[in-house]
């Protein structure tokens, strides 16, 4: 089969080329449980410019043997083939995968209690593993397939397995506790806030303010959900108390905008954050990190997306348009999010 390849780290993101088109062998069907996928949409995320800089490189990769590599883990397609212990699936359905196996099949006790993120053993692919979804086919297990409904396609909704999963699970947890005339600060409404703010809408009725450099992707995120457009001009911060009364908001993506007893979530990685113990202890404010959601989560998202109340921004490329669409996410260029189709 046809995938794209990554060689080498570029520390400096300066290299032209960073994945190739090759050959290399089809996935076989190793468990009863297992299930190949042709690939019909894989998302094209930051955290694979991440991988091609080496930034998760102690993690992924501490022994020096996980390149060469197919990256890819936001995936959706059609059932290729199915193992022998496989029921409820058939060759054909469309399905959308929840992008970590459980290294025990799903028997583990983080598995038992419904946290598929933090499974024994994980395998992710396109990050820890060798095989990833910018490929043609893909193996993974039965476990984390979810049927697409019939109103969306493979490519209609790829990214929601990283990119929108991520934001769900944190627009799920703000919204546990906002109440109708409270605020919720949305700093980003790129490729994942975008995402978060229509989950925000279609779940509470909390006022949900945007916070976003960019002039025109804030003019496309305000009828997305929003209330209050602030741009990111040096001056969001007073914005953002002016209309939260000088209280700041029950729940943010911003410390400094955030409210006594209110929580900050943080998405995504890069800053520091810095805060006196006697500050927090003042304004019982919470800090809170998220991780990519379970597989409930994902099916809550897909219903959601079935009633056509959220929707992804997406730019299509081909397969063999890879790196370019990398090269694109990584100067900007890309509204929304980027997807591979074949």
């Amino acid at each position: 089969m046809k995938a794209q390849v990554l060689h080498s780290y570029d520390p400096e993101m300066k290299q032209d080329v960073w994945v190739k088109e090759e050959e290399v062998p089809n996935p076989k069907l190793e468990k009863a449980s297992d299930v190949i996928v042709k690939i019909g949409a894989a998302g094209v995320c930051r955290t694979d410019l991440h991988v091609i800089e080496g930034e998760w490189r102690h993690i992924q990769d501490p022994d020096d043997k996980l390149l060469p590599c197919v990256m890819g883990h936001e995936n959706a397609g059609w059932i290729e083939e199915v193992g022998s212990d496989v029921e409820g699936f058939k060759k054909g359905d469309s399905v959308i995968l929840h992008p970590i196996i459980s290294g025990t099949n799903g028997t583990c006790l983080s598995c038992r209690k419904g946290l598929d993120t933090h499974a024994e053993n994980g395998i992710f692919p396109g990050l820890n593993v060798k095989e990833g979804g910018y490929s043609e086919l893909l193996k993974t297990s039965v476990r984390n397939l979810i049927k697409i409904p019939n109103t969306l396609t493979p490519k209609d909704v790829a990214p929601f397995s990283d990119a929108g999963l991520t934001a769900y699970r944190v627009a799920k947890k703000a919204t546990r506790h906002l109440l109708p005339g409270e605020n919720c600060v949305v700093i980003g409404a790129g490729g994942l806030g975008h995402i978060a703010i229509q989950c925000l809408k279609a779940m509470c009725a909390a006022n949900i303010i945007i916070v976003e450099k960019s002039e025109t992707a804030l003019k496309h995120a305000m009828p997305l959900g929003g209330d209050h457009g602030v741009l990111n001009d040096g001056n969001e911060v007073e914005r953002v108390m002016e209309l939260t009364k000088g209280l700041g908001a029950e729940a943010s993506m911003g410390l400094s905008m955030t409210k006594n007893t209110g929580s900050y979530y943080i998405v995504g990685y890069g800053e520091d954050i810095k805060i006196k113990s006697v500050d927090m202890i003042i304004s019982e404010r919470n800090i809170i990190g998220n991780l990519i959601g379970t597989w409930s989560e994902l099916y809550e998202l897909m219903e959601l997306a079935n009633k056509d109340l959220v929707r992804l921004s997406m730019q299509e490329y081909k397969l063999s348009e890879a790196n370019k669409a990398l090269h694109d996410l990584n100067n900007g260029l890309v509204k929304g999010r980027a997807v591979l189709v074949p």
